[in-house]
């Protein structure tokens, strides 16, 4: 590993250049995931630098996420997962929840939604339509009086249209988004009569089209369902906040 790790020279930034010069062979797959990493001894060596400035570059490897350090084991490059990145997009969500937020994710949904829902009819399998069909049977048995249960049976059918389309990016996207409707619905399911049996109409005209992969349903159905959306949301919040 000479060749990755040279000497970087000193300054009053030794440990972020470090941190650099590690997350840098990282990102161009120089160091792939579950590599060991050189011992510190060996590493304070080929950076030509002091145990403390690679001590704490190591640290904030470590809390990034990128290195994983096992005590009596040695240093090893984590392998990120998907649910990395939508464990930190949570934390930003859940710190900024407000009303902005609320409208600002109504917005991007309108946006992403409908071609969400066109890209998961073409791709769905039989398996998604069952996972689906079994998620509106649940919402419409639910308890009226059980608001939660509605509401996460409701963020439920949307999580799971989303996987339906097999794009990683697409969960990884939309994921953090959906983790915040439970709270957001629970607000308008509470104030507002009739929006299940709303909501319920037209998620079931959405797996209609899942199921025959008419695309462009799928495109349209999703459209006004999310309008409606906008409209209570809009209509609640300037009522209530």
């Amino acid at each position: 590993m000479e060749d990755i790790f040279t000497k970087i020279g000193t300054g009053l930034t030794l440990s972020q250049k470090i941190e650099r010069k590690i997350e840098e062979a990282i990102r161009q797959k120089k160091l792939i995931p579950g590599t060991k990493l050189p011992s510190e001894k060996e590493l304070c060596a080929q950076f030509a630098v002091s145990r403390t400035a690679l001590r704490e570059a190591l640290r904030r490897l470590s809390a990034r996420g990128l290195i994983d350090i096992r005590k009596g084991s040695g240093i090893y490059v984590t392998e990120l997962k998907i649910e990395d990145a939508i464990n930190s997009l949570h934390l930003f969500y859940d710190l900024r929840f407000n009303s902005d937020l609320i409208l600002q994710i109504i917005e991007v949904r309108r946006l992403f939604e409908p071609e969400v829902a066109r890209l998961a009819a073409r791709n769905r399998t039989e398996n998604d339509i069952k996972t689906l069909q079994k998620n509106l049977v649940e919402l419409e048995r639910s308890n009226p009086d059980n608001t939660q249960l509605e509401v996460d049976l409701i963020n439920r059918f949307h999580m799971n249209l989303a996987k339906a389309t097999h794009n990683p990016i697409v969960l990884i996207s939309l994921e953090p988004v959906y983790s915040l409707l439970p709270r957001m619905r629970n607000l308008i399911y509470g104030n507002i009569e009739g929006e299940k049996e709303y909501t319920l109409k037209y998620q079931k005209e959405l797996l209609n089209a899942m199921k025959s992969k008419d695309s462009q349903k799928a495109y349209d159905v999703s459209v006004v369902l999310l309008e409606r959306n906008m409209e209570i949301y809009k209509k609640y919040f300037k009522a209530y906040l």
